[in-house]
């Protein structure tokens, strides 16, 4: 799909079939389907699967990451909320915690005084799991705007993985257990509606992977590489396929993946056309500081 001089909006397939604006919104029902909703055109069974649109709204997904996102300065505090408050809505916690070399600290907010007996009571509690500390990665997503909360993926000092939240006012530690040979380098908590997974992962070779939820079963899926550092990705997402979209320095790469196992269906690579021009300028795209710099 694209424009095109004198002729607008062209929806084209590989093989030269152009379909009206009506007839592309049947082809992609899983991410036109609010269009297809007021054309009463949405169908009963997609891939002999029935169909409907609450659960289309549940499956879909959109992820973005830059590396801005990556490379930006962390002020190591982090709010713990509950994740079985047995509330619809989620709160945010009156504390914030920190990992150090000797475990981890809550700290309350409003005296900003440690909390001994929870912070003992959660290092006892990642200690017992192995975990060492400090931890060389926290990543978690730390707001009330999302249905539930899976609390903290974490990379202690060894980048051993590790799953901790709050649950009903008690730690919930799970040590995961890595491939053979496998070392972690970046991490997103997910927290999708469906729940299917719990986390994107990519190791120190660019390879992009996916930890299930429940189960915690690592997944390495088709795309070749993907380096959060420099590049960025886009994820939409739905029950069948996922089209993945990496855009590095060098190139524009799509990807269509299977929503079973992340394997590739199809790849379409193209090198960048985008050629900056060299000065001085304030701002990166990769990192989040303000500051004079050649670019």
């Amino acid at each position: 799909m694209g424009q095109e001089e004198g002729k607008g909006t062209v929806r084209r397939d590989l093989a030269g079939n152009i379909y009206s604006e009506a007839a592309f919104d049947s082809i992609l029902p899983m991410f036109y389907f609010r269009q297809l909703m007021s054309d009463e055109r949405f169908p009963d069974t997609i891939q002999g699967i029935a169909m409907t649109p609450k659960m289309v709204q549940t499956e879909n997904f959109n992820f973005r990451s830059v590396p801005s996102d990556i490379n930006a300065p962390s002020i190591g505090l982090y709010p713990l909320m509950e994740s079985m408050s047995g509330r619809v809505d989620l709160k945010m916690p009156d504390d914030v915690f920190r990992i150090t070399s000797k475990g981890i600290e809550f700290i309350d907010m409003a005296t900003n005084s440690v909390k001994e007996d929870k912070s003992l009571q959660f290092t006892e509690a990642m200690t017992k799991k192995d975990f060492r500390f400090p931890a060389t990665e926290i990543v978690g997503n730390p707001t009330v705007k999302k249905e539930y909360d899976e609390g903290y993926l974490l990379l202690d000092a060894d980048r051993r993985l590790f799953h901790l939240k709050q649950v009903k006012g008690r730690p919930y530690v799970r040590a995961i257990t890595l491939p053979e040979g496998l070392t972690l380098e970046h991490l997103y908590l997910t927290e999708f509606r469906n729940k299917k997974t719990l986390a994107f992962m990519t190791d120190v070779n660019k390879a992009f992977y996916v930890l299930q939820n429940r189960t915690y079963e690592i997944v390495k899926t088709g795309i070749p590489a993907f380096d959060p550092e420099t590049d960025a990705l886009t994820i939409i997402g739905n029950m069948f396929d996922w089209t993945v979209r990496v855009t590095t320095p060098a190139s524009d790469n799509y990807y269509a993946l299977d929503a079973n196992d992340y394997s590739l269906i199809k790849k379409l690579e193209n090198e960048s056309n985008v050629h900056s021009m060299p000065g001085i300028t304030f701002t990166s795209y990769t990192d989040k500081y303000v500051m004079p710099r050649f670019e």
